[in-house]
């Protein structure tokens, strides 16, 4: 499985619709999408499709049409998704009205290429890279350590979700591959 390392866009022209289109990891995706609705008002359509695990380690999947016919849009996005094996991401296409009906086949068609756009510029750019399953561990931190700390995270592929701050330290939970955040707990 794949997933993409940033926001890769693209961009399909179909009868004068206009899509511009973006591979978007997971947890950027629902803000990206709220801005791109502020940024595009002209749009007609932002249709989305994501794949995704959850906290029980299971496929997640889900697509919404924005208003186009039901199953011309999200589900053959979601479709492309699943074809080229990503995961942890979510497809947005913004679609410009071009004056011509499309119908059912060209709007499948049209969302269809639209999702592909992105994730060919991702793998031509190489912005894409094999899925590796993170752990999320919680760990303690005396106020005198949280520099070391910060310092050595920011050494390793380890992403921190979350401070609470205690009486006596923050409490911290970082997300990474088991084996970078064991070596953490050792080097603590």
């Amino acid at each position: 499985m794949l997933v993409p390392i940033n926001i890769i866009g693209g961009y399909y022209e179909f009868k004068g619709s206009k899509f511009i289109s973006f591979l978007i990891p997971i947890n950027s995706f629902k803000d990206f999408v709220a801005k791109s609705r502020y940024e595009h008002p002209k749009a007609v359509h932002f249709v989305t499709a994501s794949r995704s695990f959850n906290k029980e380690g299971q496929i997640e999947e889900s697509f919404s049409d924005d208003g186009e016919p039901k199953g011309t849009s999200g589900m053959p996005m979601l479709k492309v998704i699943r074809g080229y094996e990503l995961i942890e991401c979510g497809v947005l296409s913004i679609r410009y009205f071009g004056g011509t009906l499309l119908g059912t086949g060209g709007l499948v068609k049209a969302y269809t290429q639209s999702a592909k756009e992105p994730i060919l510029n991702g793998i031509k750019e190489n912005l894409l890279k094999k899925y590796v399953k993170h752990e999320i561990f919680e760990f303690f931190i005396p106020f005198a350590k949280v520099k070391h700390f910060e310092y050595l995270t920011s050494k390793i592929e380890a992403t921190i979700i979350d401070r609470n701050f205690i009486e006596k330290g923050v409490i911290v939970s970082i997300a990474g591959q088991k084996e970078v955040l064991d070596s953490l707990k050792a080097a603590i």
